[in-house]
């Protein structure tokens, strides 16, 4: 049988994606690249933000017409949409023959081959908290032949007002350490150059283990281990984190950060906002001092250190001075990189009941002025690498002599890249110093020096 699998949102689902792939194949199922030409088709969805949501719908329905149209005889919807939208979201779509919840992961095998119980529900919503972490023989297909992506824990125990991803996904359930290891070192021998550590919550990673009495457990150790096993396997290869917490990354995190040279010094912490009053809303309990206090620990620590932040604009009652302690905030601490995002309401979400909805033509005015700062930082930051000679992993020959990669400071999908020039002399998934020649807003340009 032809399978087809769209992965959908962030990176955290494309690993959930891939370890389906993985259990296809060994259930000798032929995984296809066009989706035309596939027996049944599965979309691996998000609904973290409405407009995720929408995608994931839109995205059905286009693929829904190859039931009459292609080969098609099968769709099956995954993930966070049956999970988060259960059994309504089967009345909504009709062209679905099977959702599978975050939940049921494990039943895609038997979902494609049509060996599920007679009883099984159109709906296969199993508790999120009764699935226990993957195990050391968890097997992936990598869909990057040179970046990996790392899952070191599923769920997360917080409770942010404007957040699903509990409901969805369960409490924090971290991996054990050696099933991490194991799993990193089938990654460095197959190849991969970059191993990028995701969860919903990072830097809590071990929390939940050590209250069980595994008491090495935690991030900073991981992370040594992790360093080690690679400098023995793949001494340039390089490991970074991604989706950490301003009150869970502790000293000895930043101190490891900071010392392990193939450990990228690269700071991802969603702040989500500076104003205090907004932070509160947020269930966030973290002030803007304190987040002042840990950036500045950061970069007294690791003097290499490059910060990434994400903050939500318009969360109900965000005020003009609220929103001003924004910018002033973005204005201090000059983040190296910065996602921001309009705020997503849901009836579902906690946050929805909250006095003092902003306008949405004032949330987008909001948003393009910090855009609009962060493009002035970004730039101002990018001409600091001009004449300098960066090492960068080619990932993609779009054209002659122009390749594309990405530095230690450049994390995939999120941040700029380097265009590279070069004289047909690079090639992909390997590491090239590069000169930088000219910086644009979120880019960097510059000549291969071999």
């Amino acid at each position: 049988m032809k399978v087809h699998l769209l992965s959908l949102g962030c990176a955290r689902n494309l690993v959930d994606s891939e370890e389906m792939l993985a259990d296809l194949r060994k259930n000798q199922q032929e995984i296809c690249e066009n989706p035309e030409n596939a027996d049944v088709i599965i979309v691996n969805t998000c609904s973290f933000i409405e407009s995720a949501a929408q995608e994931s719908v839109d995205t059905i329905l286009e693929l829904a017409r190859l039931k009459k149209e292609g080969a098609c005889r099968c769709l099956i919807v995954t993930g966070c949409l049956p999970e988060r939208y259960r059994e309504s979201i089967a009345e909504e779509i009709p062209e679905v023959d099977l959702f599978l919840g975050t939940g049921a992961f494990d039943r895609i095998a038997e979902a494609v081959s049509g060996t599920l119980p007679s009883s099984a529900s159109r709906c296969i919503l199993p508790d999120p908290d009764a699935i226990a972490a993957p195990g050391p023989d968890l097997l992936r297909i990598s869909t990057s032949p040179h970046t990996a992506y790392l899952k070191i824990a599923e769920g997360c125990s917080r409770h942010c007002t404007y957040c699903i991803i509990p409901r969805l996904r369960g409490k924090q359930k971290s991996r054990r350490p050696e099933t991490i290891l194991t799993e990193a070192r089938r990654f460095l021998e197959s190849g991969v150059k970059e191993l990028v550590l995701v969860a919903q919550d990072s830097t809590a990673y071990g929390t939940d283990l050590r209250e069980s009495g595994t008491e090495s457990a935690g991030l900073a150790s991981l992370l040594t281990s992790l360093s080690d096993l690679s400098a023995k396997l793949a001494p340039e290869n390089r490991i970074r984190v991604l989706y950490g917490h301003p009150e869970s990354i502790h000293g000895d995190i930043i101190r490891v950060m900071a010392a392990r040279e193939n450990i990228c010094s690269y700071y991802d912490l969603p702040v989500q906002h500076a104003a205090d009053s907004v932070l509160k809303k947020m269930g966030r309990h973290h002030s803007r001092k304190d987040l002042c206090r840990l950036f500045e620990k950061i970069r007294k620590t690791d003097p290499h250190a490059v910060l990434r932040s994400t903050v939500i604009v318009g969360f109900p009652g965000e005020s003009d001075t609220d929103f001003a302690e924004l910018l002033d905030f973005v204005r201090e601490i000059r983040f190296d990189h910065l996602g921001a995002f309009t705020y997503s309401d849901a009836e579902d979400l906690p946050s929805h009941g909250l006095p003092r909805h902003v306008p949405k033509k004032t949330v987008q005015e909001r948003l393009d002025r910090l855009m609009n700062l962060q493009k002035e930082i970004s730039e101002e930051k990018n001409q600091d690498y001009l004449d300098k000679i960066l090492k960068v992993l080619i990932e993609e020959l779009p054209e002659d002599n122009v390749a594309e990669g990405r530095t230690a400071f450049q994390a995939p999908e999120v941040d700029g890249m380097v265009f590279v020039h070069h004289r047909g002399s690079v090639k992909t998934g390997e590491f090239v110093q590069v000169k930088i020649t000219d910086s644009l807003e979120y880019d960097l340009v510059g000549d291969a020096l071999v």
